[in-house]
């Protein structure tokens, strides 16, 4: 186990004003070794604080004295603080599988950590799950978890993530909604596997069995063109438009009975069908965002002004804990500095995006009555298969696309393909052959750089269809 070092203290605060210095080392709080991030939380919160710092392999005791509640004002290098319990399913879809090599070594860790579902919505399948997780959870509350659940029938789970104890595990699926934690869980639709008969078999036991969830996403499996796995493909039109049959079924069923819709698909699987997106009040408040699931009407609402919807980022308990590590497991995606609006010219504004962004925010923007903007298509050669979606861009296919394009014109890049200003595959965006504008990845930002280029006409109120 790790002791949390400080890497940032705030001017002024507890911890600034005790004498505490980035680079110390806490190893106790209260004469408790801390385990995470969340049990250090839980110490920090008393009014008087002891802490055992080792300072230049010097130790020595610190007491700091704020009022019940305050934050320390001390920010800490991780978020756990012993080993991230890694999954040991091998699941036939599981994306990380199917990366290439030479990425960075982040991209490739398999977590099936309840800690990490509760701190950043992680989903965890439960198959490592113990009796101890189980009483933490409960008697410290850590609500919401996010939860795989791909399928009710046990041959068919354990299957599914190649692992004899995903047949029994939904056990604890049981046990957490019996002692009212916020649960949300996911089904990854695998084609002519968990689809179909199976799928109307898993939202009929949720319905029965687990109707105290609260909501159940539903998202196609990613095929990277690495995969070596003969039965993952993508889905076709036929196939989206029967799952969302049953999905919009089930949801009439859970509407009748507990009234809320539960299930919800995924933005992917309506663009495959060809079926245009339920209205905004149709996603009961979003629960699964973060999932793709509502995104574009979200994004839509919060483009024509709706500022309930000005949101990007929602989903974890760091949206507001004290010590939040900035560089920890989920770092920023754009460091300071990086949207800083190049200088605008008198030539055109392009927005670059996914193959699956090119189709809905072209109609988006022609809709909406905004003129003079071209949005560019990216399409995924780095990973190939049916990877259409922005948040997977490449530095090396944005910069594919800006090779051909006018060194004058104005581009505007979204941040959910950037981890701190890197792609996935390494590229840093200052390495790109043209100068982009990096905006959040929410409607109302790109509405916003979009006004602050002239002659563009940008109407904006209006609801479309």
């Amino acid at each position: 186990m790790s002791s949390p070092t400080v890497v940032d203290v705030s001017r002024g605060s507890p911890a600034d004003v005790a004498g505490i210095l980035p680079g110390d080392k806490i190893l106790t709080i209260g004469g408790v070794v801390p385990r995470d991030i969340i049990e250090y939380q839980l110490l920090i919160d008393e009014p008087h604080v002891e802490l055992e710092i080792e300072r230049s392999r010097i130790t020595f005791s610190v007491t700091v004295e704020k009022t019940p509640g305050e934050p320390l004002g001390a920010e800490i290098s991780s978020a756990l603080f012993d080993r991230v319990r890694t999954c040991d399913n091998h699941c036939e879809f599981c994306f990380i599988y199917q990366l290439p090599k030479g990425m960075r070594r982040s991209l490739y860790l398999k977590d099936d950590d309840y800690r990490l579902s509760f701190l950043y919505g992680n989903f965890t399948t439960l198959t490592r799950f113990t009796e101890a997780d189980l009483e933490r959870v409960v008697t410290e509350r850590l609500s919401p978890l996010f939860v795989s659940i791909h399928a009710t029938n046990p041959d068919l789970r354990s299957e599914l993530l190649r692992n004899k104890r995903g047949a029994l595990s939904l056990r604890w699926l049981d046990a957490l909604l019996e002692a009212h934690i916020e649960i949300h869980g996911q089904i990854v639709l695998c084609p002519t596997i968990n689809d179909g008969l199976e799928l109307d078999r898993t939202l009929a036991e949720i319905a029965v069995r687990f109707s105290s969830l609260s909501s159940v996403g539903v998202v196609p499996l990613g095929v990277s063109k690495y995969s070596n796995e003969a039965r993952m493909r993508a889905m076709t039109k036929v196939e989206a438009n029967e799952a969302l049959d049953t999905i919009e079924r089930y949801q009439e069923l859970f509407m009748a009975t507990i009234g809320r819709r539960m299930v919800y698909a995924s933005d992917e699987i309506y663009v495959v069908a060809e079926r245009d997106f339920p209205p905004l009040e149709a996603y009961d408040g979003f629960p699964q965002h973060e999932n793709g699931i509502g995104i574009f009407r979200a994004f839509e609402a919060s483009f024509l002004g709706d500022k309930e919807y000005a949101w990007g980022r929602r989903a974890g308990f760091f949206a507001s804990v004290d010590g939040v590590p900035k560089g920890a497991y989920r770092p920023n995606r754009t460091p300071k500095g990086m949207r800083k609006t190049p200088p605008l010219t008198s030539h055109g504004t392009a927005v670059l995006t996914g193959s699956y962004g090119k189709v809905l925010l072209s109609k988006l923007l022609k809709e909406s009555g905004v003129d003079g903007v071209r949005v560019l298509e990216v399409t995924n050669e780095y990973f190939g298969g049916n990877a259409k979606v922005a948040g997977l861009m490449t530095g090396a296919d944005v910069a594919r696309v800006l090779e051909d394009e006018p060194e004058d014109h104005r581009y505007i890049l979204p941040d959910v393909c950037l981890n701190e200003g890197r792609f996935l595959d390494g590229v840093l965006v200052e390495e790109l052959p043209r100068q982009v504008e990096v905006v959040p990845t929410d409607g109302a930002s790109l509405a916003k750089a979009l006004r602050r280029r002239k002659p563009i006409s940008l109407r904006l109120g209006e609801n479309i269809g």
